[in-house]
């Protein structure tokens, strides 16, 4: 038996874990590549291996990063089942054919304003893969264990992140393989708690924040004071955010504020069918996160959805102060990238990260001060203010981490740290190492570990 890892090592994109066992084939995520080009241009090299010889696909949860190659993998010629939580299945119905529908989107803008090296921009696949690909989805409970096709067996455990995350036990020959997927944070105010494991033959850790401990600080106070400080200068604050996860985590604060009078009655704006379409679930999956459907209900209602292209474009000729929340979180596409050229250039506005900025996005540049951003084409000047709010993460940080490690009553043969930037993948290895005394690696792209 061995493990490949095919994407999410020295990076927090592209998660694709193979795992082999006499002639039967694997995959644990099948995520894309974002950020830095040189990352984005493995979207587009042929998979490692022939996606047909691929027996099943295990999905740890729903974003991009950890499924958007699905539609690709299928187009290629991968024949099987996706089997995944069915809040996971949910979302990758609203998540995929929108990321199909934006990459034909951008595709055709290049073309039609000349802005692409080639002759004829192409998108990495279609909406209509991506519908397609959503015929092999096969839903399965959470903490009920289901046989892989006479393989081993699966079992999906809850990993707190967004709707439907899974902590995935995979069992096979007698080895217990985990995966982490992406860790939530323990008592978050609306998603549960990552569920506790006690036993691991051989563990698969994401480290996105292994470096980094969250801000202790009130996410509240700090909305609050950022919403009233730039509605007095005559501003718009603009959230860039993950549509899934954090736009409703976002609007469970802004409501809160708006219920205590912490800020002003400013209009609020969800501007992202996905976004919309992911937090009308919320109602559905009742007992996955924290709220009631009543709860859902009035929360959610707080904000303005804008769903139609003409509104969505209006909001950039309005004048008023408002916040308005759209995605991508980390500026790499989307409607944020139309309100980016409207509000960027104009030092009333505040730009408001959310979440996590992978290296290479434009959301990482602006908080690093750089003094103009690329869109479509066409450089726009940074004069707004750029601001972050890291308390808002939904993944568990370093001390998170090493705190649902600890419950693991014996040592793992071997913990592989992936998903996570470099510095954040060895400084958590060394943690675990000094700490626990546990056997790590930090596993290089493509590269193959026999699990004995």
């Amino acid at each position: 038996m061995k493990i490949t890892f095919l994407g999410g090592v020295g990076t927090v994109t592209g998660s694709k874990y193979l795992i082999e066992h006499q002639k039967k084939r694997i995959l644990v995520d099948c995520g894309l590549f974002q950020g830095y080009k040189q990352l984005r241009l493995k979207n587009w090299q042929p998979f490692p291996i022939a996606p047909a010889s691929i027996d099943a696909v295990i999905l740890t949860h729903a974003h991009i990063d950890h499924s958007g190659s699905l539609p690709l993998l299928i187009k290629n010629g991968f024949k099987g089942k996706v089997y995944a939580t069915s809040g996971t299945c949910d979302l990758c119905h609203i998540l995929l054919p929108d990321s199909g529908f934006l990459q034909e989107k951008d595709a055709d803008f290049a073309n039609r304003h000349g802005f692409s090296k080639h002759r004829s921009a192409q998108p990495l696949y279609s909406q209509r893969d991506a519908v397609r690909a959503l015929e092999h989805l096969k839903p399965v409970a959470f903490d009920a264990p289901f046989d892989l096709d006479g393989i081993g067996t699966v079992l999906f455990r809850p990993a707190g992140h967004i709707l439907g995350a899974a902590i995935v036990e995979l069992q096979i020959a007698g080895r217990r393989i985990v995966f982490s997927g992406d860790l939530g944070r323990k008592d978050s105010p609306i998603m549960i708690d990552p569920a506790i494991l006690h036993h691991a033959d051989y563990l698969v850790v994401e480290s996105t924040y292994g470096n980094k401990v969250h801000d202790p600080g009130d996410v509240e106070t700090a909305l609050a004071a950022i919403i009233n400080q730039t509605a007095a200068r005559g501003g718009t604050v603009l959230l860039a955010s993950f549509a899934v996860g954090r736009a409703q985590m976002l609007l469970y604060h802004l409501w809160r504020l708006k219920e205590a009078r912490k800020i002003g009655d400013l209009p609020i704006f969800l501007d992202s069918p996905m976004a919309i379409n992911a937090t009308e679930l919320y109602a559905r999956h009742a007992g996955e996160h924290k709220l009631s459907p009543e709860q859902c209900e009035k929360i959610f209602s707080a904000a303005r959805y804008v769903r139609e292209v003409e509104d969505s474009k209006a909001l950039d000729h309005d004048p008023m102060p408002k916040i308005l929340i759209s995605a991508s979180g980390m500026a790499t596409g989307g409607r944020v990238l139309h309100h980016l050229k409207s509000y960027v250039s104009d030092h009333r506005n505040c730009i408001l990260f959310t979440g996590f900025q992978a290296g290479g996005t434009r959301g990482e540049a602006m908080l690093a001060g750089a003094q103009s951003i690329k869109i479509h084409g066409a450089y726009h000047p940074v004069k707004a203010e750029v601001k972050a709010l890291p308390m808002l993460s939904a993944h568990a940080d370093s001390n998170g981490i090493m705190d649902w490690l600890g419950h693991l009553e014996s040592p793992p043969r071997c913990t592989f740290i992936t998903h996570g930037e470099p510095a954040a993948a060895d400084c958590l290895r060394r943690r675990i190492e000094e700490d626990l005394g546990w056997k790590t690696r930090v596993p290089d792209y493509r590269e193959a570990v026999a699990l004995r």
